[in-house]
This record gives C-alpha cells, sequence and structure tokens, in this order.
C-alpha cells in the first residue's frame, strides 16, 4: 500500500543546492518511489561544531516500500553523494543528509530508525520546510498539529529563505 512519506534534507559541504537537488533525481529513481514536491531551500546555521551554514529543504514522496527499505535506499544515495557517517561525528558537516521524518502515520521505534524522527518538533529547520509543503500535518503520536510546534513569535531562528520553492524531479 502506498504510504505518504516526508524527508528532510540538508547540505553544507560542497555546491549545496546542486546536492540537494541531486538526491531529489536519484530520489526519483528509486523503485516504488515518486517524488510529489520539494520545499524552498532554507539556509540555517549548523547545529553542532563550528561549520559552514547549511541549506535545508523538506520533500514529499509516495512510495510502496516498507520504511526500513525506504530508510536503506536513503543511505545509499547519501552514500553516492560523498556521505560518509562517522559515529564520532554528531552534527559534523555533511555533503548530504537526507532524514525519514514521516511515514505515514507509522510510529516505529527500533535501534536503526525511529518514525516520526525523534526532533522533529524541535528544529526550526526541519519544521519550517516540512510546513510549506503541508501545513496540516500531524504528530502522529500525539496528533498535534506540526505548525503547533512553532514558536508563537518568530524572531532570529537563523531560518531565512534562500532559494524559493523548486520541483526540478517533478513533471
Amino acid at each position: 500500500m502506498s504510504e505518504r512519506v516526508f524527508i528532510g534534507i540538508g547540505s553544507n559541504i560542497g555546491d549545496r543546492a546542486e546536492t540537494i537537488d541531486r538526491s531529489l533525481v536519484l530520489l526519483g529513481l528509486v523503485p516504488l518511489c515518486k517524488v510529489i514536491q520539494c520545499s524552498s531551500l532554507w539556509e540555517t546555521e549548523p547545529v553542532g561544531p563550528p561549520q559552514p551554514k547549511y541549506l535545508n529543504a523538506a520533500a514529499e514522496v509516495i512510495t510502496d516500500l516498507e520504511p526500513t527499505f525506504f530508510l536503506n535506499a536513503l543511505l545509499e544515495i547519501e552514500r553516492s553523494l560523498g556521505r560518509v557517517r562517522r559515529a564520532q561525528e554528531r552534527n559534523a558537516p555533511r555533503t548530504i543528509d537526507l532524514d525519514l521524518l514521516l511515514f505515514g502515520n507509522k510510529i516505529l521505534m527500533d535501534s536503526d530508525l525511529e518514525i516520526p524522527h525523534p526532533r522533529l518538533g524541535i528544529r526550526l529547520f526541519v519544521l519550517i520546510p516540512l510546513l510549506e509543503l503541508d501545513a496540516t500535518l500531524r504528530h502522529p503520536g500525539t496528533g498535534d498539529l506540526l505548525v503547533s510546534f512553532l514558536p508563537a513569535e518568530r524572531g532570529n531562528d537563523g531560518v531565512v529563505m534562500w532559494r524559493t520553492r523548486t520541483n526540478p524531479t517533478v513533471a
């Protein structure tokens, strides 16, 4: 059965926008996956050690893959775009980061995968692009509208529009 899936995308090494666009093209080539839309690109301050700013986006995908197989496809795309994961380098700079945020209304907690993404509601660089795609999304665990996780006043939160919405893989 097809599921509506949302992923977070980030890049802060190399040609960030090109890498994000390439990740979307590669995602569209995964069997049983179709990229529906992508948010605008948002430039954000990094979390963690000093490093270049990130470009962040979110994408909506329809897939017939099971969550673990979908995650494996995301990890393979990351590897193909030069991502090297090292356990000791959490929040390190990266060519690409593809995070599985929502997978339909599924709730899953195991050692390799947690859905919804555990930091979904606390990171504005994830929420803002995600809500640009669908402001009516709800957290599967609580039923709360995701828009309710945004602060009442958006001040200097470090999330700035960099490029308006483009959908290079969507006809």
